[in-house]
């Protein structure tokens, strides 16, 4: 049985505190539900199934370009990482995996994977970084890195995406996440055409070291640090790399990784359509690329792209398979928190869309019906599911209020006590 760092007695008595009231509302949705049509276990029994990947830098305080500042209990590790993330599936049980990034996490892997498993979690897909430069490393990537110029720097590059792959066998993960920040701040000082083909030649390479069993993923991205162009700013460019690579190639989105007013549910369904969706990274945003807590922002926008994953997993699409991942940054709240609250909200999301009348919508779709058709939607959003996810996490082991329950643990006040202060003032996300 896998070890559990909240009491359990604990989550126990913080749940019969609540259950009765949790039965009550459930037993109410469901007589509602029930008269769409609508079987409530059904739903739940989906959203228990329904698992995303947290991110290892997530658990630590985040920071902008100008400042950072730590709270307490930083992890001063990946194995204090670790064990941050185990917190969240526990509560939440919606979070079975984590997703590493190399070299912030580099550490033998078989004791990752011996500190995992006490937790009874498992490897998400790796990420490489030749967005920044590594202590002692011989090249430098301030000028790009899979479509440097100097080809040595590109084989560095290179090397490091196959050393990727490698811890990933070992920990049982089954793909590679690739984002890169290559591009230029000013006019003219790349050449377009030639930093792409450099690029597609530095990914052939990595491709051809993927065990047959993995996946590649690709995630594009408008700006930063390259304000001027980047080398995949779009999913149209992403689309292009995955289909220039091979079958095993697949295309991230990153809900903040495009301009203002996006229709990135279209943009979902088009990867559909052409079976090269790999994955999400969820967050939000209200400017750009801010990597907020998923669901702050914009919460209808989550349940439409949910909905175009909905109609695809119900409809049986070919090759339909995403990875789910939170990817935030959190500078004035508890990373936990945070986590445990937007991986409750995918799920919210996820549930939501599973209510949709979809027979309805697509005969309102096929009489023209925009009005019809669009209330349709709002009708299955506006229900609220909170006491199904409720009951998936008690019937998992899980706390019915996971905030409240690791308020109640002291788990944060805990930690702070046996890890060192960190110093702020230092930009950047780690």
């Amino acid at each position: 049985m896998s070890e559990t760092i909240i009491s359990a007695d604990l989550v126990a008595k913080h749940n019969a505190a609540r259950k009765a009231d949790l039965e009550r509302d459930y037993t109410s949705l469901g007589a509602r539900l029930d008269r769409r049509g609508i079987a409530i276990d059904a739903i739940r029994d989906k959203v228990e199934k329904f698992g995303v990947a947290i991110p290892s830098w997530g658990v630590g305080t985040g920071g902008t370009r100008f400042a950072r500042f730590p709270g307490a209990g930083e992890p001063r590790d990946i194995f204090d990482k670790i064990e941050d993330c185990a917190v969240i599936s526990q509560l939440t049980q919606a979070t079975p995996t984590v997703s590493l990034h190399i070299p912030w996490d580099k550490a033998d892997p078989n004791r990752l994977k011996q500190a995992a498993s006490r937790f009874g979690l498992g490897f998400d897909a790796m990420n490489s970084n030749t967005f920044s430069d590594a202590r002692d490393q011989e090249r430098s990537y301030k000028f790009g890195s899979l479509s440097h110029a100097d080809a040595g720097t590109r084989r560095q590059a290179v090397e490091h995406n196959l050393e990727c792959i490698e811890i990933g066998k070992t920990l049982g993960s089954k793909a590679l996440t690739v984002w890169i920040g290559d591009g230029s701040n000013f006019p003219g000082q790349v050449n377009f055409a030639k930093a792409f083909e450099r690029y597609l030649d530095a990914m052939r390479d990595i491709y051809a070291g993927l065990p047959d069993d993995w996946r590649l993923f690709t995630e594009h991205k408008m700006y930063e640090p390259a304000f001027y162009s980047t080398v995949v700013q779009d999913w149209g460019t992403n689309y292009i790399i995955a289909k220039e690579l091979g079958d095993k190639a697949f295309c991230l989105v990153d809900l903040g990784h495009h301009a203002p007013n996006v229709n990135i549910e279209m943009i979902v369904s088009r990867l559909i359509q052409f079976k090269k969706l790999g994955g999400f990274h969820f967050n939000d945003s209200k400017y750009g690329d801010d990597d907020l807590d998923v669901g702050s922002i914009d919460p209808y926008r989550l349940f439409l792209v949910f909905n175009e994953l909905v109609d695809a997993e119900l409809s049986g699409a070919d090759g339909f398979d995403p990875a789910h991942m939170l990817d935030q940054s959190h500078n004035v709240t508890d990373p936990i928190e945070s986590l445990m609250l937007s991986a409750v909200e995918v799920q919210r999301a996820y549930a939501q869309a599973l209510l949709v009348d979809r027979k309805a919508l697509e005969g309102f779709q096929d009489e023209n019906d925009a009005l019809m058709a669009t209330q349709t939607l709002k009708s299955a959003y506006r229900i609220d599911v909170e006491p199904i996810l409720a009951v998936a996490r008690l019937r998992t082991g899980g706390a019915i209020d996971p905030v409240a329950a690791y308020r109640e643990a002291g788990y944060r006040a805990k930690v702070a006590a046996e890890r060192p202060a960190v110093a702020g003032g230092g930009g950047g996300i780690v």
